[in-house]
């Protein structure tokens, strides 16, 4: 079988990212012929491994250099930049012939249903259906949202964001992300008087509710510090034991020298740092956003799933954690076996299953 997918560049180092290539291995690995078409890729290096076996085709649209421009010249440039894209994208699908595409950016949808012909098309959603945003960001949502609708199969990330995107779709499965999750059989053993959040320091992810909670957190316990790993608009903050740090591809060493793990988003499509941290044995805080943590969290089990923007309950629980070293343990001990619905082992035959019966169908 013929699998193509598309993204618009395997360049950063992201959890969608690292998804996509890992499906995509595991895929190849298995027998299925496996293509990678992207837009913007260019110069810039993958992240990570991706297998020699996979067949990657850059369009080279460079999609970014309409910004060089202002005004109607910038439009102009957009729209030939538009039409380029799919001229290419064209001429590359009907080369490959695949049996199935696998889209995983939105805006592409519309494109894909003038060039698919019989081909069944799959989109993959890594983002909710709705979420908090600008005015111009929501009308375009209904836009890619509706043509996401017209595709022949929608795979959600959850179970609650399904209901929503159901009521765009007719055929709307669900598949968790796969996790890659610590294999190294070194855990944390929660000792260390050190909390961790990883994620982009952007507004998704409640920057300033994580500051808020952390203050409330070092009044009570100034001897415990917070590491944050992530790029973004954000300064360490001495007083409050804030550590920033640039992103790293060692971040399991540094769960496991944690004893736990901080998510304070706004919205979370999925939330891929909380089966990783946990796989390395750290209990987990996070606020109650639509959609991922309520479905990843046992909530006092493996972890406390917080009501959503609580700033003053988030507080007290972590400081509950800090407070009794055994409760973090064992909570830490239950997240290992709790991700392990997560791995590619377990993951991947749903998809399998799913592609196998969209070309009997």
């Amino acid at each position: 079988m013929k699998i193509v997918y598309l993204y618009s560049s395997l360049a950063i180092m992201g959890g969608v990212e690292r998804v996509l290539v890992d499906k995509m291995n595991y895929l190849v690995s298995h027998g299925y012929e496996v293509y990678m078409i992207t837009a913007d890729q260019g110069q810039h290096p993958i992240p990570y491994k991706l297998d020699e076996r996979i067949r990657f085709y850059d369009l080279q649209i460079r999609f970014h250099s309409q910004y060089q421009y202002s005004g109607l010249q910038r439009l102009k440039e957009a729209h030939r930049l538009r039409r380029l894209y799919f001229l290419r994208l064209k001429k590359k699908i009907i080369e490959i012939c695949p049996d199935l595409m696998v889209c995983t950016t939105s805006i592409d949808v519309h494109r894909l249903l003038r060039i698919k012909g019989n081909i069944p098309l799959v989109v993959e959603s890594h983002n909710n259906f709705s979420h908090p945003d600008s005015w111009w960001h929501c009308l375009l949502n209904r836009v890619n949202n509706f043509w996401i609708g017209k595709a022949d199969t929608l795979v959600a990330l959850t179970h609650a964001d399904a209901i929503n995107w159901r009521r765009v779709s007719r055929n709307v499965h669900v598949i968790p992300n796969i996790v890659h999750l610590n294999d190294s059989g070194r855990y944390s053993d929660c000792t260390n008087k050190r909390a961790v959040f990883v994620g982009r320091l952007v507004e998704q992810k409640g920057i300033p509710d994580l500051i808020k909670v952390w203050r409330i957190v070092n009044q009570r316990h100034p001897d415990w510090q917070l590491d944050v790993y992530g790029n973004g608009q954000m300064e360490s903050i001495p007083e409050i034991k804030i550590i920033v740090h640039p992103p790293t591809q060692d971040i399991m060493e540094e769960y496991i020298n944690s004893s736990m793990l901080l998510m304070t988003s706004i919205f979370e499509p999925f939330g891929l740092v909380l089966p990783e941290a946990m796989s390395c044995g750290l209990p987990v805080v996070a606020f109650n956003c639509p959609f991922g943590p309520a479905e990843i969290i046992v909530d006092g089990k493996d972890g406390y799933v917080i009501r959503n923007r609580d700033i003053e309950s988030f507080a007290n629980q972590v400081c509950k954690l800090i407070k009794n070293q055994q409760l973090r343990h064992q909570m830490g001990m239950a997240a290992v076996q709790s991700v392990q619905r997560y791995t590619k082992e377990y993951i991947m035959p749903m998809w399998e299953e799913l592609f196998e019966s969209l070309i009997r169908s």
